[in-house]
């Protein structure tokens, strides 16, 4: 989304890692990570470290193709050159439907959160005014954008901070009583009270955690030197994970397994026990802050796209045209239809939707993760050591993506996100005749 070159200011490495953080933290970490924990125990922590470096192996390989050859419409650009129009295309809207399927996850997450106040109203009331106050937000351009998300990214690092010093005086023994006893055993079971099928199925979930990054490389552009991308990934993901960890580890410190549900954020079950009645509340309007930052990102992410799609020829040409102010009013209109979508289906199927459009989402963004992975090595001269990071990359997702089919519970969301491949990959082979007219 473009508001004119000559008006949009560049931004820093610094500034990119931490619109980096607001992309990334929100409902797929402050609630997601629930369906991991319920799933792997205490092993989720190892899932962690193994998603935190495939995400690492994936956004190196988008910010050294960044660095080198700047893109508007970045990955979905760089599939093009090193593929041709079929991947160029499909990529772009397989993103497009990631993208709604995670803004539906989030939307949904955030009445979750908001009922935490509210219990007796609908998740759909929720929903619409989350999606109405994301569409103000996207109405103020890109550097309006900017701004919110790094406001946003100072409220949830705080927020995680402050349940990890809540936590660690808890466990110490200074919010009154005794020292806490950790809530599991240091042996087989007590890591992985579901085995290892169970560690594996979580994968997908701590793969969520971290989504955004591609975010991060549509924002690339406006780096004043492109090449600081790989850095501002890197300290920004080094961040992360070291708060993802440490909050986590705390969780499951403090409560037993078999506590955690997606009906509540596993942070504010783990302080329920306390007599504090403000942090709750405070660490439950972070989470909210959180989500509704995340959403905002999503609904930034698929009304460029689908702009980068048009200027293309690989959506409707209208798509692409602009209004006042520069937005592309028509692109923002498609977004909207998205967002009454997920409003609908949060009102038809709301008990168990979070859970299978969160393995949808995190499905169609892991097919998206391994295109980069294929573009890099069709575009960049790799070293050997680069050659073994994307197998390594690429295994860690397959690794992922395969954990949903031994798993009942996630299976509806991986037949969603397999539906979606094949109704663009039909899409795709019909737009052949298009393309060799070209």
């Amino acid at each position: 989304m473009e508001n004119g070159k000559s008006k949009q200011r560049k931004i820093t490495w610094w500034q990119l890692s931490l619109l980096g953080v607001g992309s990334i933290i929100g409902t797929g970490y402050f609630l997601a990570s629930s369906i991991a924990i319920q799933k792997a125990g205490p092993s989720v922590l190892i899932m962690f470290v193994l998603a935190a470096l495939g995400t690492y192996i994936v956004y190196d390989a988008l910010a050294t193709m960044t660095a080198s050859q700047p893109k508007q419409g970045s990955f979905r650009s760089y599939a093009k050159q090193a593929f041709g129009n079929w991947a160029g295309f499909s990529n772009g809207w397989v993103y497009w439907s990631s993208e709604m399927l995670i803004m539906g996850s989030q939307l949904t997450a955030l009445g979750i959160f908001t009922k935490f106040w509210f219990s007796n109203v609908p998740l759909w009331v929720f929903a619409t005014i989350y999606g109405a106050l994301g569409i103000i937000v996207i109405l103020t351009g890109v550097n309006g954008f900017e701004r919110f998300e790094n406001i946003f990214a100072v409220v949830k690092i705080a927020a995680i901070v402050m349940f990890i010093l809540v936590a660690g005086a808890a466990i110490f023994g200074f919010l009154g009583g005794e020292k806490e006893k950790v809530a599991f055993t240091f042996d087989y079971g007590g890591i992985m009270p579901n085995g290892l099928k169970g560690a594996w199925t979580a994968f997908i979930y701590t793969f969520y955690a971290f989504g955004g990054i591609e975010v991060m490389g549509i924002m690339a552009n406006e780096l004043k030197d492109p090449k600081q991308a790989p850095k501002a990934g890197k300290i920004m993901l080094m961040v992360l994970t070291v708060i993802y960890l440490l909050s986590l580890i705390l969780a499951i410190f403090l409560v037993p397994i078999d506590r955690f549900s997606t009906d509540e954020s596993p942070f504010i079950i783990a302080l329920e026990k306390y007599d504090l009645s403000f942090v709750p509340h405070v660490f439950n309007g972070a989470l909210v802050i959180a989500g509704f930052s995340t959403m905002t990102a999503s609904l930034y992410a698929i009304t460029t796209m689908i702009v980068t799609l048009a200027k293309d020829g690989d959506a409707p040409a209208f798509f692409a045209k602009v209004g006042k102010r520069n937005l592309p009013v028509h692109a923002l209109g498609l977004t909207v239809s998205g967002l009454l979508l997920s409003i609908i289906v949060s009102l038809l199927l709301p008990e168990r939707i979070y859970e299978y459009m969160t393995t949808a989402a995190g499905l169609m963004l892991l097919y998206t993760w391994l295109f980069i992975l294929f573009s890099y090595k069709q575009l960049t001269k790799l070293s050997t050591f680069q050659h073994i990071k994307r197998y390594v990359g690429t295994l860690l997702i397959l690794a992922a993506v395969g954990g949903t089919l031994v798993d009942g519970s996630s299976k509806p969301g991986f037949f969603v996100s397999l539906l979606f491949v094949v109704l663009i990959g039909v899409i795709t082979f019909l737009m052949r005749k298009k393309w060799e007219k070209v």
